[in-house]
Order: structure tokens, then sequence, then C-alpha cells
């Protein structure tokens, strides 16, 4: 399958494990979610250019830093988002056909 081999695609899936291994972390997690969300904002922001890459940075530094929506798979909600829901519509392409 051509979405496991895509850079962007596992990239995305090490920073969501990343995030959600501060929940397994007793005590010593949300303090680590303070250092995470903004280097996630970052590499969000480096990931995904222009507009939806601020928009998606500001969610993914409010998700990391709330406590107890670490589980949510930001990142790849993100990817999902850009290259298989919101696909560009294709140009419409006019083929001419001779007739006998």
């Amino acid at each position: 399958m051509k979405l496991f081999r895509d850079k962007t695609f596992i990239k995305g899936l090490a920073y969501d494990l990343a995030g959600m291994a501060t929940i397994a972390i007793p005590l010593v997690g949300p303090f680590l979610d303070l250092i995470w969300a903004p280097y996630a904002a970052k590499k969000m922001r480096e990931m995904y250019p222009g507009r939806k890459g601020k928009l998606a940075s500001v969610l993914v530094f409010i998700e990391e830093i709330l406590p107890g929506t670490d589980i949510i798979p930001t990142f790849t909600l993100m990817y999902l988002y850009t290259y298989v829901w919101k696909k560009e519509p294709s140009k419409v392409q006019i083929i001419e056909v001779e007739s006998y």
C-alpha cells in the first residue's frame, strides 16, 4: 500500500506515538507534554506549510497541552485530510475525437 511508503505518513505516525507515550509515564507524563506540545506544533508547521499547517500546529499544541487528549492522532488525521480526503479536483481534459 502506497500510504505506508510515504515519509510524511511515517513521520506523522512516529510523532503521534511519541505524543501518546507520555500517557504511559505516571506523574512525569503531564510535564513531558509541556515540552512536547511546542515541539509537535513546530514539526506540524514544517510538515504542512501554509494556512492549513498554521491551523494544524495550533490544534496539535492545544491537543498535546490539554490533559487526556494525547490519544488523538493529530498528525495522522492531518495527513489523511491533506492527501486522502481533500484531494484537489482533477482538471477536466477535453478529448477530441474524429468521426468517419
